[in-house]
């Protein structure tokens, strides 16, 4: 019968290799899921549009 003691510790250290470092940094789809910016965005990609628009309509 194996000992209680060594199998906790067994799974305490699968436990330990399995979790995500902390100090990991966040990539860009972090940084595109911010609010402020994905607005933006949407400014500058309707005013690109608008531009285009009027290029492609009125001129």
């Amino acid at each position: 019968m194996p000992d209680p003691t060594q199998l906790h510790t067994q799974l305490d250290t699968r436990q330990s290799e399995t979790a995500p470092p902390q100090d990991e940094p966040r990539g860009c789809l972090f940084a595109l899921s911010q609010p402020p910016l994905m607005i933006f965005l949407a400014v500058i990609g309707c005013l690109i549009l608008m531009a285009a628009l009027h290029d492609l309509l009125l001129l």
